[in-house]
């Protein structure tokens, strides 16, 4: 019989790390956090230096009480929760509800769950740190705090149902922000211009740069004219080239942040499934902990890239890069990696293929030789006008071999491209083929999507690794924002909470501040802070303001969106509201008329069954179905049209996963209540 005790978090971390450890040892799972502040009440004695009320949460009464039958008799328990300060946090609770003392040795971690890793661990155990613990009850408080006293506010000025917290709040500020930037955009117009030159047989394309006393800019269409007339037919000659050598180093290994980026990029993952999958390739032992703001990279990891690149590609191509920390980040995790790269991908799933192999390629990539180019720019003067040729060849792909960085360039992916330039001699004469104007106007600023959030949230040191997700996932279930394919875009609610915030809460959504506070809760779990008087700083100038002002801010009306659709009912035009499932449609003169129904989104392109309507519509995931409108699901049903793909313009539909729908009928429905009556009727006999 097992003598001792692991207890981790999740059944499948326990499965992997069961796998590690001998017979002596049994693994069991809390299955996340057991103990937590009362979901009815604050929670909180804020008059006894802020001491929380913890309770058993809804559902894991019967998790605690396996807990505690497990550790009894048990020569040693461990505590391995996630190596992080909710992890800390877990941990603590169960000692508590164990009784184990302080002084035991009890806490183990690991980065990354293999063999070695975890029996290291085992052997080195530790008391469970109480400054990262301080530092998760200062957050979990302070968030408490901030939400239960800010969210009735919300309920009573706006509308119930409403939430208001210290990270989500300033998220929703920056979105609202760029929106704002967006609508007060001008746009100013300005002109390209273009020459298409020849010599012999090539071709090649120059652009305008300015004259022989430096660039101009083209801003209108008389400029473009008046060169034009000047240059037109004339000769263009090559008056300078220069060559040079570029290097482009390999970009470092994933930190949580940078991994959600690349999989919204490369993937079209949302930071939520991102993290949801990586969870289970960490759980899994495939891959180090995935949440972390490090680019270190272990000895062993080195070693194990070093073998690897040297084998697959040669010695050239294999460089030891150490990459340095960033000046905010905690540095307590190595960077995400794979635990091993000698793993059969072909029982993981779709998504964690995609998500290991792009962590994998990440990894190695980093500890690749750096690519080189040969650029070359050629100088070309037409009268007193220049114009300018440059290309660029690579000379050698270093880690391009294996792994190109995406980019944000209004939500799509752009990568490095080679332009071959043929070979020119300074004094060639290029002949002219076309003068090509272009005008342009200035576009606004993008707005943001999953990614670029994250990425000006890390920048801005709000939140941490384990903050982004649920941040982005809470305003987006608030509906303060909503997706237009992957941007974020503010609704009139979420316009309406930030301009109250803004006015009368300006430190909640300020930047600045935020940002300061999750320097202070670095600061306690270092032990350089006391929580109580970093809650107590907080709250007393917070509380007064909120006191003082909420007599004086008005109720706001939330603008109904009217539609053109007309009521059946009583013939006024419905209009949009929002609700627990989303958006439906609803009479305006409700109570006295209560029509209600949904939103139905036409397809663009007819059946290609029945030629009908293309009605798309959302599976409870949110997930989108395409459905022909005379799909009724009877038997009588006109066309049975239905599939998970949009159909194509001619006619055709991608199929890679039949849609089926169990047809309703009177007849099936009588046999169930049969079954139901002759259950009923032996169970009487039976009596």
């Amino acid at each position: 019989m097992p003598d001792k005790l692991v207890i981790v978090e999740s059944p499948s971390k326990a499965k992997t790390i069961k796998k590690y450890l001998g017979t002596d040892f049994e693994v069991i799972a809390s299955q996340g956090h057991i103990i937590d502040l009362p979901a009815s009440k604050l929670g909180v004695d804020v008059e006894n230096n802020f001491k929380p009320e913890y309770k058993t949460m809804k559902g894991k009464a019967k998790i605690v009480k396996e807990i505690k039958d497990k550790a009894k008799g048990k020569s040693k328990v461990y505590l391995a929760t996630d190596p992080d300060r909710e992890g800390e946090a877990i941990a603590w609770h169960i000692k508590n509800v164990l009784d184990i003392k302080d002084t035991d040795e009890c806490r183990i971690a690991f980065n990354e769950i293999t063999k070695s890793a975890v029996k290291k661990a085992v052997e080195s155990p530790r008391k469970v740190d109480n400054n990262l613990v301080d530092a998760q009850q200062a957050r979990r408080i302070l968030d408490r705090i901030v939400g239960y006293k800010l969210s009735p506010l919300l309920w009573k000025k706006i509308k119930r149902g409403l939430s208001a917290g210290r990270v989500q709040s300033v998220a929703l500020k920056l979105i609202m922000d760029r929106e704002k930037e967006i609508r007060n955009f001008k746009s100013e117009e300005y002109w390209l211009l273009s020459a298409k030159l020849s010599k012999k047989s090539e071709k090649v394309i120059a652009k305008f740069y300015g004259d022989i006393n430096g660039k101009i800019d083209l801003v209108n269409e008389k400029q473009i004219n008046d060169i034009i007339k000047v240059i037109d037919g004339k000769e263009y000659k090559i008056v300078d080239i220069k060559k040079s050598e570029r290097k482009k180093n390999s970009p470092p290994p994933f930190t949580t942040s940078s991994m959600q980026q690349e999989a919204s990029r490369k993937l079209g993952f949302s930071v939520k499934k991102t993290m949801m999958v990586a969870q289970k390739l960490y759980e899994n032992g495939f891959i180090t902990y995935m949440r972390t703001d490090s680019t270190r990279l272990s000895e062993d990891a080195k070693k194990m890239a070093k073998s690897y690149i040297i084998d697959s590609y040669g010695n050239n191509y294999y460089l030891n890069r150490v990459f340095k920390a960033k000046e905010n980040a905690q540095d307590a995790h190595e960077a995400i990696r794979p635990s091993r790269l000698d793993v059969d991908v072909s029982s993981f799933s779709s998504d964690e293929q995609k998500l290991y192999t792009l962590i994998k390629n990440r990894f190695l990539a980093s500890q690749m030789s750096v690519a080189v180019y040969d650029t070359t720019k050629i100088i070309i003067q037409v009268e007193n006008y220049i114009f300018n040729l440059t290309g660029s060849i690579i000379k050698f792909d270093g880690f391009m071999k294996l792994y190109i960085e995406g980019k944000d360039d209004g939500g799509k992916q752009s990568e490095e491209s080679e332009n071959i330039l043929p070979e020119f001699n300074i004094g060639d004469v290029l002949k002219q083929e076309e003068l090509m104007p272009e005008q342009k106007f200035t576009e606004p600023p993008y707005r943001y999507t999953e990614a670029t959030l994250v990425k000006v949230m890390e920048e801005k040191a709000i939140g941490r690794p384990s903050t982004y997700a649920p941040t982005i996932s809470t305003i987006l279930d608030r509906t303060y924002i909503e997706k237009d394919k992957k941007f974020l875009v503010p609704t009139k609610l979420g316009e309406i909470v930030n301009d109250m915030l803004e006015e009368y809460f300006k430190n909640i959504v300020d930047v600045a501040f935020t940002a300061d506070m999750e320097n202070k809760l670095d600061m306690i779990a270092e032990n350089k802070e006391s929580y109580v008087h970093m809650l107590t700083e907080f709250y007393s100038p917070f509380i007064t303001h909120l006191e003082e002002i909420e007599n004086k801010i008005e109720r706001v009306k939330i603008p109904e969106e009217e539609t053109d659709i007309k009521c059946e009912l009583c013939g006024k035009n419905m209009v949009i509201k929002q609700g627990r499932f989303g958006k439906f449609l609803a009479c305006p003169g409700y109570p006295d008329c209560k029509n209600a129904k949904p939103i139905v989104q036409e397809c663009d392109v007819p059946c290609p069954k029945c030629g009908g309507k293309v009605l798309i519509k959302k599976t409870k995931s949110k997930r989108n179905f395409y459905v022909c409108e005379n799909n009724t699901n009877t038997e009588d049903s006109k066309c049975d049209f239905i599939s998970w793909n949009k159909p194509n313009k001619d006619g055709t539909v991608d199929e890679h996963k039949k849609i089926t729908r169990r047809k309703s009928t009177t007849k099936k429905t009588t046999k169930k209540v049969t079954k139901k009556n002759s259950t009923k009727s032996k169970t009487t006999k039976k009596k």
